[in-house]
């Protein structure tokens, strides 16, 4: 079994960790490529780490690795999306973040969690894709994303004006701080922060949610993810920031935006004692009696 190692080669506080789960990695008889700029920085740190093969693109990737692990947080797996892409390669995230929505194999629970994947002990949760096309060049091409895409204002305090269509029928202009436009993945994250609704993972749709809107009979509003939603932008600032998971980019009114369904997913690894519903349950304390 073949696993590829991803992490952000920067919190320094998470050094031991990956060592731990390397040294884990080894003694289960896993071979393992690394990231390459991941490894430099382990190696930066770490003066005895062992050599290992590296990897940098998704090219680099197909053929080569049976899973990916990502170790971090839910950030550094939306990263490894731009890697795996269309590979069909699982994604397993080791939490060495705080939550954990995404990253679901806890710090205690790797030795037991490669054991369930050399048996076969495990699932994969197909998740959706969205994919951002524009009239002018954004985001270097790499137009997708698991969680989400937003378009937010930038230097002022004004709002901005976000006309919206649906498969070019006209559904509104949000006067708002910004719009955001979320996977079922992506309805866990900075949607439900700004009221949006919890969606599970198989819904086959999107859920547009405004942010901070100036009316305030606005609500969010879950869609087909079979529509293409087009976006424009207006606004006294001459900038926006559009985002599409963890990339930013600054665009202009002149951007003509839309949002579709990828048309492949990824895969996301569940252990055999894991589901989304129990992962709402532990992660956001639902049922939880506060008074006990």
């Amino acid at each position: 079994m073949t696993i590829a190692v991803y992490g952000r080669p920067v919190n320094v506080s998470q050094i031991s960790f990956a060592e731990n789960v390397l040294k884990i990695l080894a003694t289960s008889g896993c071979s393992v490529i690394i990231h390459k700029q991941y490894y430099e920085f382990l190696k930066s740190e770490l003066k005895n780490i062992a050599s290992f093969p590296f990897f940098e693109t998704n090219e680099d990737l197909i053929g080569k690795a049976d899973f990916l692990f990502s170790i971090g947080g839910d950030g550094t797996l939306l990263d490894t999306v731009l890697l795996v892409k269309d590979s069909n390669i699982p994604i397993a995230g080791v939490n060495a973040g705080r939550l954990g929505f995404l990253s679901s194999i806890s710090k205690e629970n790797i030795s037991n969690a490669v054991e369930a994947l050399s048996k076969g002990h495990y699932s994969v949760e197909a998740r959706t894709l969205l994919k951002v096309e524009s009239n002018h060049p954004v985001f270097n091409g790499n137009n997708i994303a698991l969680n989400d895409f937003t378009i937010h204002k930038m230097e002022t305090s004004s709002m901005i004006k976000i006309h919206t269509y649906l498969n070019g029928e006209y559904l509104n202009s949000y006067w708002a701080d910004g719009l955001i436009i979320a996977t079922p993945t992506g309805s866990t994250g900075y949607s439900m922060s700004c009221g949006g609704p919890i969606i599970v993972p198989q819904s086959e749709s999107f859920v547009i949610t405004p942010i901070a809107p100036h009316n305030l009979n606005v609500r969010p509003i879950i869609v087909s993810d079979k529509n293409v939603v087009s976006l424009e932008v207006e606004g006294r600032s001459q900038n926006f920031m559009a985002t599409l998971d963890s990339r930013s980019a600054t665009i202009d009114s002149s951007f003509q935006l839309a949002v579709r369904k990828e048309s492949y997913s990824v895969n996301l690894v569940r252990l055999s004692n894991e589901n989304f519903l129990g992962t709402l349950r532990s992660k956001l304390n639902w049922g939880l009696d506060s008074r006990n």
